[in-house]
C-alpha cells in the first residue's frame, strides 16, 4: 500500500517562532562563522528592534557595513587624512579585517550594490579578504553575517549569491508585540531571556560541538527533505546539518536527535522551499514481492554421524533468543518528521503557495538602478561639497586647497614650503543626474465614445514613445472599464508592445474610476522604488459609478475616487489629467485639483495636442 504524503500543518506557534530566533541569537555566539550568518527578514518595528537588541546585548563585535560604503573602506586602504598630516603612507583596516571573529551587520540587505556584495560573499566564502592594489596578500578573517532584508512582497530581496551562505533565515514579519509578550519579561532582552551565554556555557558547547555525532541516516534525511521541498542546492542541506549540530551542542548532546533536525529543518530548509512534497508513487513505496524460485528445492542431505552427533550435544529447548528490534528512527522516519516540522514553520499563505506549486522562495536578483538625483560620476556638475574621498567620490583639488589656503599660518609652525592639508579640507566632486521617467497612461475604455478615445489615445502613445527612445523614458498603460482596472501594458519603450496592447483593448461599461486610480498609484510606488520616476496622465471624464467593490453606486465612486486622489496628492507624484468630455465638466476638474493634477480640456482629442500636454508636465517646472 502506498504511503501518502504529510497533511498540511498549522502554522508553528508564534511564540516557537520567536524562540527560534532567540535559538539563532545563541548559535551566533557559538559559531559565527562555522553556518555563515542570518538573514531577517523583517520590517521596522517593535519585535524587529527587541531582537536586534538582543543581538547588540550579546557582547560580540559588531561592525555594521552601510550601503554607502565604498571598497576601499570594506576591505581597507590608505588612510589619507593620516597620510597628509603625518606626510608618510599610513594604511587602516577595512571593516570586513574589524569584523574578525564576530558579525557584520548589513542594513537594507536588499539595497547592496554588486560591487559591495561580491567582496563581502568572497571574504565570507574564504575566510579572508581578497588583495588590493594597496596590498598584494590576503588577510585573514573569519565571521558571521547577520542581513536585515526590508523589502516589500513585490520587491527584490536580498541577493542569492549571499542569502545562499546564510544558513538560518528568520523571517518575523507574521509577529506582533502581543505574541511575544509573554517571552519579553524585562527592559533588557539579554538578562530577561537569557540568550547570552556565560563563559562557562559558551566553552563548553564549543568544546561539544566537534564531538557531536551525525549519522548516516542523519545526513540521507537532511538530502532528502531539501530534495523533497524542491532545493536544488547542496549547501542547503549541509548548512542544515552545521545548525543542527550547533543546537544539539548547545543542549549538551553528543548527537543529532529530533530536536536539533526540526529546528535545522524551520530555519534552514523551510525557508527555502520551492514545492510542496511530492507524494510518493506507490510503485516506489510497494515492498518488493519475494521472488519465486522455478527450481525445486533441493533435497535434504543425509544425515551423517557426525551430524548425530552434533544433535546430541545441541539443546533444542534453549532456543537462541531473536535479535531485538532497533530503537533508531530511520532515514525515511527522519525525513517525513523534518518535512512536516518545516511545513508547520510555513506562513499561511506561503503554504498556499507551495500547495499550489507555485513557489515560495523566488530567489530575485538584487539588480536594479535606484533614483538617483545627486552622482559623483557623471551629469551637470554641482558645487563641490565636503565629504571624504574613496571610491566613487573623487577628490575636488581645487576646492580642497581653498579650503586649506586660509588656515596654513595656524597649522605650520615654521616654514616647510608644503600645504598642510587636514581632514576637513576634503572636498569631493558632486553632479546632477536626471531620473528616468514612466508615463503612467490610466485611459478610460468605458462608455459609447470609448472607441474614439481610444484611438486618439493610441496616436498619443505613439508620438510618447517616439520621443521615449531620446529621453530614455518609459510609458506604462492601465485600461478601466466595467467592474475593473486593468494593467494593460507594464513599463515598456517598445511601441511594437503598446500597438499590440492598444489594438486588443475592448470598450463600453461603467467608470470603475478608483480602481484605476488605485491601481495607478501602485504601479507608482513600484516605479519610485526603482529609481523611476513616476507621471500620471488621465485620460477620463470624471463620470465615476463603479465603487472600489466593483459595485454600482454614483456618490460612493465619486468618493473613492476623490479618496484615491488625495493620496495621489500626498505622494508628491505630478500628473495632468485630460478631460475627454463633449463640454468641460466640472467633476473632472474638481478631481484634477483634489490630485494635484493640470487640467486639460480637450472636447476633441487630437494626438499631437494630447502629446504636447504631457510633455510639459514631463518637466520639472510643470
Amino acid at each position: 500500500m502506498a504511503r501518502q504524503a504529510p497533511p498540511p500543518a498549522a502554522p508553528a506557534d508564534p511564540l516557537e517562532r520567536w524562540n527560534d530566533a532567540l535559538t539563532a541569537l545563541q548559535l551566533l555566539q557559538l559559531d559565527p562563522h562555522g553556518f555563515g550568518g542570518v538573514c531577517l527578514h523583517a520590517a521596522h518595528g517593535p519585535v524587529r528592534e527587541r531582537w536586534l537588541q538582543a543581538l547588540a546585548g550579546l557582547g560580540m563585535g559588531l561592525v555594521k557595513v552601510p550601503g554607502s560604503a565604498d571598497s576601499e573602506r570594506l576591505l581597507g586602504g590608505i588612510d589619507l587624512a593620516h597620510t597628509l598630516q603625518t606626510g608618510q603612507l599610513q594604511m587602516q583596516a577595512g571593516l570586513l579585517e574589524q569584523a574578525d571573529q564576530g558579525l557584520v551587520c548589513l542594513p537594507m540587505a536588499e539595497r547592496l550594490s554588486p560591487g559591495l556584495l561580491a567582496p563581502l560573499v568572497q571574504a565570507l566564502e574564504q575566510g579572508q579578504v581578497p588583495p588590493n592594489r594597496h596590498s598584494a596578500a590576503p588577510t585573514s578573517t573569519r565571521f558571521g553575517v547577520v542581513a536585515l532584508d526590508e523589502s516589500l512582497p513585490d520587491e527584490p530581496g536580498v541577493g542569492a549569491a549571499l542569502t545562499e551562505r546564510l544558513g538560518v533565515w528568520l523571517d518575523l514579519n507574521e509577529l506582533s508585540p502581543s505574541d511575544i509578550h509573554a517571552a519579553w519579561q524585562g527592559d533588557n532582552a539579554s538578562d530577561a531571556l537569557h540568550i547570552r551565554l556565560s563563559p562557562g556555557a559558551l566553552a563548553r558547547a564549543r568544546a561539544q560541538l566537534p564531538q557531536v555525532q551525525a549519522s548516516d541516516e542523519h545526513m540521507k534525511a537532511l538530502c532528502a527533505a531539501a530534495l523533497g521541498l524542491g532545493i536544488g542546492s547542496l549547501r542547503a542541506p549541509s548548512l542544515a546539518l552545521r545548525v543542527a549540530c550547533g543546537h544539539a551542542a548547545l543542549n549538551g548532546r553528543g548527537a543529532l536527535d529530533a530536536e536539533d533536525l526540526g529546528y535545522a529543518a524551520r530555519c534552514v530548509l523551510a525557508p527555502r522551499a520551492t514545492q510542496w512534497p511530492a507524494e510518493p508513487s506507490a510503485q516506489e513505496e510497494a515492498e518488493p514481492a519475494p521472488q519465486e524460485d522455478a527450481t525445486p528445492p533441493a533435497e535434504p542431505p543425509e544425515p551423517s554421524e557426525n551430524a548425530d552427533n552434533a544433535a546430541e550435544t545441541d539443546h533444542p529447548e534453549d532456543p537462541a533468543p531473536p535479535p531485538e528490534p532497533s530503537t533508531e528512527p530511520s532515514a525515511q522516519d527522519l525525513q517525513e518528521m523534518m518535512v512536516a516540522a518545516a511545513l508547520a514553520s510555513l506562513p499561511p499563505h506561503m503554504l498556499d503557495a507551495l500547495m499550489t506549486r507555485q513557489g515560495a522562495a523566488s530567489h530575485k536578483t538584487s539588480g536594479r538602478s535606484g533614483q538617483t538625483r545627486a552622482g559623483s560620476q557623471r551629469g551637470r556638475p554641482l558645487p563641490p561639497r565636503p565629504g571624504r574621498p574613496g571610491g566613487q567620490a573623487r577628490l575636488h583639488v581645487l576646492a580642497t586647497l581653498r579650503a586649506a589656503a586660509p588656515k596654513q599660518r595656524l597649522r605650520q609652525t615654521h616654514s616647510t614650503g608644503r600645504v598642510a592639508i587636514r581632514a576637513e579640507d576634503f572636498h569631493i566632486q558632486r553632479y546632477q543626474q536626471r531620473a528616468s521617467s514612466c508615463l503612467i497612461l490610466a485611459l478610460d475604455a468605458s462608455g459609447s465614445a470609448a472607441l474614439q478615445r481610444l484611438a486618439e489615445a493610441k496616436g498619443a502613445v505613439e508620438l510618447l514613445l517616439q520621443q521615449s527612445y531620446a529621453r530614455r523614458d518609459s510609458v506604462c498603460i492601465v485600461a478601466f472599464r466595467g467592474a475593473q482596472a486593468q494593467l494593460l501594458l507594464p513599463m515598456t519603450r517598445s511601441l511594437v508592445r503598446a500597438k499590440r496592447a492598444m489594438t486588443g483593448l475592448p470598450g463600453g461599461g461603467g467608470t470603475p474610476l478608483a480602481l484605476a486610480l488605485k491601481m495607478a498609484h501602485e504601479q507608482a510606488a513600484q516605479l519610485q522604488r526603482q529609481g523611476v520616476t513616476p507621471i500620471l496622465v488621465v485620460l477620463s471624464d470624471g463620470r465615476a459609478n463603479v465603487t472600489l467593490q466593483g459595485l454600482g453606486g454614483r456618490a460612493q465612486a465619486q468618493l473613492d475616487a476623490q479618496s484615491w486622489g488625495q493620496q495621489w496628492r500626498a505622494s508628491g507624484h505630478r500628473a495632468l489629467w485630460i478631460d475627454t468630455a463633449m463640454q468641460p465638466d466640472a467633476q473632472a476638474q474638481q478631481l484634477a485639483a483634489t490630485m494635484g493634477a493640470g487640467y486639460l480640456p480637450m472636447p476633441q482629442v487630437q494626438s499631437q495636442r494630447m502629446a504636447h500636454a504631457i510633455e510639459r508636465v514631463r518637466s520639472p517646472q510643470a
